[in-house]
This record gives structure tokens, sequence and C-alpha cells, in this order.
């Protein structure tokens, strides 16, 4: 009714700043030319031109993805924080944003800048406490890192509050702060976090659950004889030492997702990096009958040891995180099963990371339901099959299956399925997809795994008999020349991965471990990973009705290594994808001359000590 009675006034301005001062718009925003654009086209909707109104939204819309875009440019956001400072210099807000900013970036020296001031300004600011506890930790320096910690711990909510994130998350990280200070100069190769832990504590942990553990045992507290992790000069390293880490800056670099959402991290590239150059040096010892040590014992490698190499560094790149084995679980947590849950749309949100699966989710459903219906309605397959074809979207769905199934009422779910190498006809439990909801705007469409004791042993099986298998190849790769015998080599490094992969079998960080081990183990090969992960971008047709249309995160989207391997039916066709975009080439010799990593960071010490390192002024830039 506002609408139409603005909209009789005879100038379409007029009316739009009446609209305005009457404060009369449906939604509101903090600029004013904003309010006005949006009241013109209210103004547009109440005189009954529809397709006019929707051309103007569009418009609008379409500058405010520009902005949107511009934001998530860490340089374009850098810039505006400071700009931000420059008007108001004890913005609390803005430096603690700016400080997990530069903490996700990898700059924790510049971060922890940023959290002192922080807490100058607000001494019991808990975000930057915690952020401060977590950036010193991550850099070695324990005392001031627990002792930020500490103050956080101490900060009890009020009766009836509700306690905050990092409140909940920080007794985890000062236990885990003490395990690795007095693990920090223990030979890595001697010591295994997984079995070190107690279980329920990594139960808790992975689970984010509140630090209620029983009979729970303190790790040691900072021992006086273990010194802080000193900073380290690039050039205080040898200069093949040097080469070694301006080699792993680039490897990791290649594993960045090139999309909003993910920000790019040189202290995880470098890790990851480094990770890839271990796994290829380890693999060609083990292809040359050489044994790795681990965990104390010196012995042939094992699958897991080599996604082991992976995990170490990714641990260590970002302690704030839990990767941890799912199966050294303890065993009740992993009899009730331990799910991976990704919500791809919730709501009103919508997941941008997975968003190019969509399409294939929905053909995977679509076929299954037709198994479904061959199954059990014969007669009715052909007019569900005809209005399937109709179906564009995962929304439209849900009306189809209340159609044709009265037990769908307000959800279903689908499971898929991994096909066995080892043993032909064999199928696993792959992920299961559910849709629920009424409408659009008012559904949930998540896919989930399930780790279970059984799930884990069959995925584990088929692992173990393809690593065999690559173990033989491998060692008669070393003989041959072959083209043919790499590229069998390299699908099977592929194949491995794809049922890693499927099994999701870490707590976190799945995705960058197995991409880290299939770089490092195609360059164990000869083979070098020169393409990047690809990126696309969704097509917005912004002639849409606006309640069709994504929400402005849904611009860019990443082909991911886990839900790529997960959305594909078989190790062959997972290997045909990912070799397209690897762009795979012949691999220089002097790789082979590079320092081993194992015997050159040998220690949390050492391994912190290299990340910490600055060398923007002395790797050359690759494009």
């Amino acid at each position: 009714q506002n609408i139409v009675v603005c909209a009789t006034t005879p100038n379409g301005d007029n009316q739009a700043k009446l609209f305005i001062e009457q404060k009369k718009i449906p939604f509101p925003v903090d600029n004013h030319n904003t309010n006005e654009e949006l009241a013109i086209g209210y103004v547009l909707i109440g005189n009954g031109l529809y397709d006019e109104a929707i051309k103007h939204f569009s418009l609008l819309l379409q500058e405010a993805i520009e902005t949107f875009k511009e934001a998530l440019n860490p340089n374009s956001a850098m810039e505006s924080f400071q700009k931000a400072l420059m008007l108001n210099q004890n913005h609390i807000q803005s430096l603690q944003l700016r400080g997990m900013m530069l903490y996700h970036h990898g700059s924790l020296q510049e971060a922890i800048g940023n959290f002192k001031r922080c807490l100058q300004l607000e001494p019991y600011n808990e975000v930057c406490q915690y952020m401060k506890g977590l950036s010193h930790v991550a850099m070695g320096q324990f005392y001031e890192g627990i002792k930020a910690q500490t103050k956080v711990m101490l900060n009890d909510p009020l009766l009836g509050q509700k306690a905050s994130s990092e409140y909940l998350k920080v007794k985890y990280l000062r236990e885990y702060s003490r395990y690795l200070h007095s693990h920090l100069d223990i030979p890595v190769a001697e010591y295994n976090v997984d079995q070190d832990l107690p279980g329920n504590f990594k139960n808790h942990w992975a689970k984010n659950l509140p630090f209620l553990i029983e009979d729970y045992e303190e790790q040691p507290g900072l021992q006086p004889h273990i010194k802080d992790v000193l900073p380290q000069n690039f050039d205080s390293y040898s200069s093949e030492v040097q080469k070694l880490i301006c080699t792993a800056d680039h490897l990791g670099a290649l594993m960045q997702y090139d999309t909003p959402g993910f920000l790019p991290n040189r202290r995880i590239h470098r890790a990851m990096g480094l990770a890839t150059l271990e796994v290829m040096q380890a693999m060609h010892r083990t292809w040359s009958n050489s044994k790795v040590r681990v965990n104390g014992k010196t012995r042939q490698m094992q699958w897991r040891d080599m996604f082991d190499i992976a995990v170490k560094w990714r641990r260590i790149a970002d302690p704030d995180q839990p990767v941890l084995w799912l199966d050294q679980m303890p065993a009740r947590s992993l009899s009730r099963g331990f799910n991976n849950h990704i919500n791809l749309i919730r709501g009103q949100i919508i997941n941008i990371r997975y968003l190019a699966y969509f399409d294939n989710i929905l053909d995977f459903i679509k076929d299954r339901i037709l198994v479904y219906h061959g199954a059990y309605n014969p007669r009715g397959l052909l007019e569900v099959r005809q209005a399937l074809e109709n179906v564009n979207k995962v929304e439209d769905l849900l009306p189809i299956m209340k159609q044709f199934n009265s037990k769908t009422r307000d959800g279903f779910t689908v499971n898929s399925k991994v096909p066995s190498m080892k043993d032909s006809g064999k199928e696993y439990d792959g992920f299961t997809i559910t849709i629920t909801g009424d409408r659009v705007g008012n559904m949930l469409f998540s896919v989930e795994t399930q780790t279970t004791e059984e799930r884990t042993q069959q995925y584990q099986s088929e692992i173990e008999s393809i690593y065999k298998d690559l173990t033989t190849k491998g060692k008669a790769l070393m003989l041959s020349t072959e083209l043919g015998d790499a590229d069998a080599v390299c699908n099977l490094i592929l194949s491995l991965v794809y049922y890693f992969c499927n099994l999701m079998p870490l707590s976190r960080g799945s995705s960058v471990v197995a991409y880290s081990v299939v770089m490092g183990a195609l360059m164990a090969t000869g083979k070098e990973v020169i393409g990047r992960i690809p990126k696309g971008k969704v097509k917005i047709n912004l002639l849409q009705t606006c309640s069709e249309m994504c929400p402005l995160n849904c611009l860019l989207l990443i082909q991911l290594v886990d839900f790529e391997a997960m959305t594909t039916p078989s190790p062959d066709s997972f290997s045909k994808t990912a070799k397209s975009w690897m762009n795979l080439k012949s691999l220089p010799s002097w790789y082979q001359s590079l320092p081993s990593v194992a015997e050159t960071f040998p220690s949390t010490r050492t391994m912190i000590e290299v990340l910490n390192t600055d060398s923007s002024s002395h790797c050359p830039k690759k494009s």
C-alpha cells in the first residue's frame, strides 16, 4: 500500500525521495544513495513497470557485485582497513578484523601488532586476546602465547551468558600448545601426535565440544630449559636450502583456490610446498628400496606415512585447527560414526565453494530417483522421467518427490556409491545427500560422509591394495624409460587419492593434504604439476526475479580436490579430470639435487623457523 500511494505523485525521483523521507523502504541500508536507488525500484513496481524495475534492480545488483568482489581482494581489503584506521586509529573492530585477516594471510608478526593495539584499547577483548595467543604459538613464542590463552580462560562467562567460541576453544589450544612446546626439539619422526594426545581430548577438540573431559591429565607446563623459537634470517640458510624454500613457495601457491572465500595464506603455501617436496623425496627413496624413519622406527613406508608427511606440515602451519586421523579416535566415538557435514544450501545461504557441483549432484539425484522408481514403481517410471526432465534446480526436486512418493513429506536422502578397484562389482558407501524443506528460501541441501569403523576398513583396504601396486610399479619405474609405465603410476596415485578423499579420514585439511601428496608422488615419477586448480564463474541471469537470485557471494566457484573426487563416479574418471588441468610436464633434473626436507627441518622448532622466515625479497616471482 505504501508503494502504491507513493507512486501516484507525478515525478519518479520526487516519489523516491518522499519514500525515503517517510521511511517506507522495506529494507533500508546505511548508504543514502543506495536507498534512493532502491526507492526508485519500488516506485517502478508501484507503477506496474515490472520489467523496468527488474532492470533497475539488476543494475544495482551488478554494482553491488563489483563492490563485493573488490572487498574480497586482500589488497583492497587492506586498503579499506587502512582508510578506516586513518579516520579513527582507535577503532577496535577494524584492528581486530585486520589482525585476523593478516593471520589468515600468513603475516603473523603484523597480525600480533594489531591484536596488541586492540588489547591496549580494550583489555578484555576475547577475540584479540585469543588471536594474539594463537599467533604467538604459531610462531613458536610459547610463553607469550600461553599467557594470552590463560587470560581468555580466566574470563568466565557470567551466569546465563553464552560462552564465546574463543572461550570454548582456548583450553584445547593451550593444551596443544604445551604439547608442541614439550616436543619442540624432539625429531618429528620419533613421536606421533595422534597416539600421544588422549583420545577423549582429540574427540572433543575435533567436534568443537566444550572442554568437559573426565579424568583429563593436563600436558606438562612450560619448561624453562626449552627456549622459544627465535627469528630466522633467510640469509642464514645455505644457498641450497634457500632454493628449497623458494621452490616450496612456488609449489604451495599452485594449490591456492582462486575464489572468494579462500584467502591466500603464504604460511600454508610454504608448509604444503615443503610437504610436497618431502613426499617426492620419501616416495623416491621407497621406490629405491630405502626405508624411512616413522614413529621412532625404521621401516618401509606405508600409505599412511605418505599422508602423514603432509599432515604434520598442515598441523604446524596453523595450530588452531585439529588435523587428526579419525580412525585414531576412541573406539566408542568411531562406533557411533564421525560425520563430515557440508551445507550446500541452508535457507538463503549458498556455499560458494561447492557451487560448481550443484549440476553434477542434481544429475546424480535424478539418476538415483529413476533407479528407485524403476525398481519400485515401474508403471509410473515414464511419468517420473518426464517430470524430472523439467527440473533444472535442486529446489524443484522437492515438489516432484512429494508428487510421486507420499513418504517424502518434508524431504528425502540419496546415497552415492563408490566402485571398488580391488573387487570388481563391489561398491562402498560414498556420501549422503539430504534435501529438506517446503519452498525456496526454506530448504536444506547438504552432503555428509559418515566415518564408521566398517566404512573406514573398507576404504583402507582399497587404499592399501592400490598403494601396494603403486610401490611395485614405482620400483619398476625407477628402472624403466617407458612413458606408459609412468602414466600407469600416475593413474594409481590419483586413484589412491580418489579413495582417500571419498573416505575423508581427517578431521580437517583433507583436501590440501591430498593435493600435496598427489603433487609430491607425481613428482617422484618424474612429472611436474604446472597447472593451477581451475576456477569458474557463476553465470547469473540479471533478469531473474529477486527471489531466484543467488546471494552476492555466489560470484565465483572453484573445483575442490576432495569434492571433485566425491562427485566423480570412478577413479578412472577422476584421473582423467585431474590430469586435464594439472598440465603435467617432465620434472626438471635439478629437483633431484634439492636438500632433504626431512633432514633439513627435522624438528618442530626447525619447521616453525622456516615457516616464520621472510623470503619475499629473495625468491623470484613466478606466475
